[in-house]
């Protein structure tokens, strides 16, 4: 988390500017377990090394797997009683496993990266996972998306602590967005294939194959060979979700390609994804992702000059 350290760091300067005082108003410090029965040990402190009240524990992401279960019982216990002290529990990506582990998240929601959203779910049933968001900052808690989302959780600390105006200054200083956003706008639509049920496998495969445009339910429940109420109820107990939201995000994944890679006018992409009606198209898309067509295309357009309308 050497990122995150540089975004303390950047704040401190700036409130200690501000402050007109020569001493950093944060400190900030790295903690590492040596054997899997030992509590965490502060390994690294910046700062003057003053008493000091650890205000948040902020668990990183890592581009290995989820911690397993079993690993995560010694940490787990360290990390409930710095909670019962006061201390706010961060985590970034797949961090949002040890977090859950602590049993604190239990009916609570949280995020992580969209493309673990399901095995953190499954792994944690009472969990209510809501990976369209970035970040979901509830006060004890604040958890966060994507690998690089610690700079939306960074900065949310720092306007915690340091106040907004710091925020804004430390955000502009490293040409980042201030928090806001939303992990939709990034996340791919995956599609769940491992259910087991082979009649909606096959549904599932010819809608991918003509991508969706034909969506009726007594097209769809003849594909599947099954009488339609059964399709419906096996579809949505399958997916986790109702066929008409699965088709609705097939075809709003096939636009966002269209929107970023083409030219098209926003009225030729909603006729492309099947939508005779563009409003009808706009509203969907918008639900889905968090942003209208034309202002996913003018942030997310791989091109130049792209024909866009709101």
């Amino acid at each position: 988390m050497l990122g995150l350290t540089d975004l303390f760091g950047v704040a401190n300067r700036i409130a200690a500017s501000r402050l007109r005082q020569s001493e950093p108003p944060l400190q900030v410090s790295h903690w590492r377990q040596d054997s899997p029965d030992a509590a965490p040990l502060r390994v690294f402190q910046s700062g003057t090394g003053a008493p000091s009240i650890l205000s948040a524990l902020i668990l990183p992401p890592t581009l290995d797997d989820p911690i397993d279960a079993d690993d995560a019982i010694p940490l787990t216990a360290w990390l409930r009683e710095r909670h019962a002290e006061g201390v706010a529990l961060g985590s970034v990506c797949v961090g949002a496993f040890l977090l859950a582990g602590t049993g604190l998240m239990a009916g609570r929601r949280m995020t992580t990266n969209w493309n673990y959203a399901e095995a953190l779910q499954q792994r944690f049933p009472d969990v209510r996972v809501d990976a369209d968001q970035l970040i979901i900052d509830d006060g004890d808690v604040i958890t966060a998306g994507g690998l690089m989302a610690w700079t939306d959780l960074g900065l949310r600390l720092v306007d915690r602590l340091l106040g907004p105006t710091v925020m804004l200054e430390t955000a502009r200083m490293l040409l980042v967005d201030p928090p806001g956003r939303e992990q939709r706008y990034y996340s791919v639509f995956s599609p769940r294939l491992t259910h087991g049920d082979a009649a909606v496998l096959k549904v599932q495969h010819w809608l991918q194959a003509t991508q969706a445009r034909e969506v009726g339910l007594s097209r769809l429940a003849a594909q599947a060979g099954l009488e339609e109420r059964t399709f419906l109820r096996r579809f949505q107990k399958a997916t986790g979700m109702t066929s008409t939201e699965y088709c609705q995000r097939l075809r709003v994944g096939r636009a966002r390609e269209l929107l970023q890679f083409g030219t098209a006018s926003i009225e030729r992409v909603a006729w492309e994804v099947g939508y005779s009606d563009p409003g009808a198209f706009r509203k969907v898309f918008t639900n889905i992702v968090g942003l209208s067509p034309g202002e996913y295309r003018r942030r997310f357009s791989a091109g130049r000059g792209a024909a866009a309308s709101a």
